[in-house]
């Protein structure tokens, strides 16, 4: 029905220049036939519809071949020559009518419309729809574009899409500028289609993006929601519509600070699944003492109930940046007013600080303001884009958490690595002794810069192996971890988590777990380590080395 859209557009705005062209060449060439003529003989003729068409097309559209096939009497002449305002005006006409079609807005967006749907229509690989062009959304794509995940997007603003599409992403990312809350948009990018594995809204609103949640489940109750939500009574709601997925930014942020207090080698743990070091000596850590939290919103609130659950003492500033810049007319903190409401909160004997306000700048000059005051202060700035991270960089804030780089990583993360992401859920269950422990062991096997990755064995992963246990062969996680160079000696690698299913997982396993086809197994290893792996899984000759001997 859409592909036909385009065609009516076109036959509506120009039957009325056809049917003008076509009358004007009509009569022309109805003339030309009836008009008589003379030959080079002086033989009285009439002109033949063929040479009359032949003539008046080259006539009209001036080109301007001549007289043909003969020189013309002068009633001839005299014919034409009101045929040549006639038609030429028509033919403008017609060729002014085709200008503006082509700039038809209407047209152009039905032909965009068309070469989205077709671009879907021809996408097989499994991918994500991602609602709203943002820079989080942004991140997102980059990131998944690298890991070869395809990403189709949606935003209502014409001039993101356009920008998007300036971005190149190699595989091409489709985009379509249309409503992300009505049915058909969600229908035309895919939704409905078997490889849709997941629908991203990360909007403001979270009434907006609760709606395109309801609209997804209904849709396809299937696919993967990743929601932004930003108010407990929100999430709960989106749980009761089956959402698996809710994204809370300052939940992120008030677990990593509970986390950093009670259980630094779990948090260390997190962060290195996030792309951090794990680095284990000289390492950066919470101070315990008093702190102090400026701005009492979503994320003061969020923090103060980390603190508490840490079980340290705190003061707040109820600071909204609002109010603040209307009152002050300003967005630098830091007069003598300021000074005293710093002093007063007990800056001097507090051992952190956090500026937790919706502006960046101010955010900036309270931690500036309270370095003045106690040198000493352990200083946690909140940034709220990732429009321009220099200046935070350069301020030396000793750390900084971005409200949109967080977002991106936790949907990136459950999206292209699930089992990673389903590795940080299940710290959050564990102690600081299992956390000091596994990093210990980890350190100790893989160095301070291990990287991890994840395999599923399948034939399409690990082909050698796959079709071994087909075969119904016994193989355990430990063979697998012997050197392909020398079976005798163990490969640098960490099995951290075996999943079979939803309800079947099991964190650390054991050398002694026998492998089952399907199975997905998060890996710790050194780069080196990883290729010989990946290897052993996929090559006859290197497997049966390692677990025979042959080869």
């Amino acid at each position: 029905m859409e592909s036909n859209n385009t065609i009516w557009i076109i036959i509506r705005r120009m039957r009325i220049p056809f049917l003008v062209i076509i009358v004007t060449f009509s009569v022309s060439i109805l003339g030309l036939t009836l008009i008589p003529g003379m030959d080079d003989q002086g033989h009285p003729y009439r002109m033949s519809f063929f040479d009359a068409f032949y003539f008046v097309s080259y006539m009209a559209s001036t080109i301007g071949f001549g007289e043909a096939p003969y020189t013309f009497t002068y009633p001839q002449r005299l014919w034409v020559s009101f045929c040549i305002y006639l038609t030429v005006i028509g033919w403008f006409y017609g060729i002014g009518s085709i200008v503006a079609l082509v700039q038809d807005k209407r047209l152009a967006r039905e032909i965009d419309i068309a070469r989205f749907r077709k671009k879907i229509h021809e996408l097989s690989e499994p991918f994500t729809i991602i609602l709203g062009y943002n820079n989080i959304t942004h991140q997102i794509i980059d990131w998944l574009n690298r890991e070869g995940i395809r990403v189709v997007v949606v935003d209502r603003d014409a001039e993101k899409i356009d920008a998007l599409d300036l971005e190149s992403f190699i595989p091409e990312v489709p985009a379509l500028a249309a409503d992300v809350t009505h049915p058909n948009t969600l229908k035309m990018a895919g939704i409905h289609k078997k490889n849709c594995q997941a629908v991203v809204a990360l909007f403001e609103d979270d009434m907006k993006n609760t709606k395109i949640a309801l609209l997804c489940k209904l849709l396809n109750k299937r696919v993967k929601l990743v929601i932004k939500s930003t108010t407990k009574t929100q999430s709960e709601h989106l749980k009761n519509l089956g959402v698996r997925y809710i994204e809370d930014p300052f939940l992120f942020i008030s677990n990593r600070i509970y986390l950093a207090l009670v259980a630094p080698n779990l948090w260390l743990l997190e962060m290195w699944i996030f792309g951090h070091i794990l680095k284990v000596r000289h390492r950066e850590e919470l101070p315990h003492g008093k702190y102090i939290i400026c701005g009492y919103g979503r994320m003061g609130h969020a923090l103060e109930r980390a603190l508490k659950k840490a079980g340290m003492p705190y003061n707040y500033i109820d600071l909204k940046s609002a109010e603040y810049k209307e009152e002050k007319g300003s967005a630098v903190f830091g007069d003598a007013e300021d000074y005293k409401i710093l002093l007063e909160a007990g800056v001097k004997e507090a051992v952190a600080i956090i500026a937790a306000t919706k502006d960046d700048l101010i955010n900036l000059t309270i931690l500036a303001t309270a370095k003045k005051l106690n040198k000493e202060i352990y200083t946690i700035g909140r940034e709220n884009t990732l429009d321009d991270l220099s200046i935070f960089r350069s301020a030396r804030i000793d750390r900084v958490y971005i409200l949109e780089r967080i977002l991106a990583e936790f949907t990136y993360l459950f999206i292209a690595r699930p089992l990673a992401y389903r590795f940080v859920r299940l710290l959050h269950t564990r102690d600081e002794a299992w956390g000091r422990a596994l990093v210990e062991s980890m350190h100790e096997t893989l160095g301070e810069n291990p990287l991890h990755f994840e395999i599923t064995v399948d034939e399409e992963h690990a082909y050698a192996l796959a079709r071994e246990l087909k075969k119904g062969r016994e193989i355990t996680l430990g063979s697998l971890r012997r050197s392909r160079a020398d079976r005798s000696k163990t490969l640098p690698l960490m099995f951290l988590l075996c999943k079979w299913d939803e309800q079947r997982r099991e964190l650390l396993p054991g050398d002694d777990l026998l492998i089952e086809p399907g199975v997905q197994l998060l890996i710790a290893a050194t780069e080196e380590s990883k290729t010989d792996f990946e290897y052993i899984v996929n090559n006859y000759y290197e497997l049966d080395y390692v677990l025979d001997g042959k080869g």
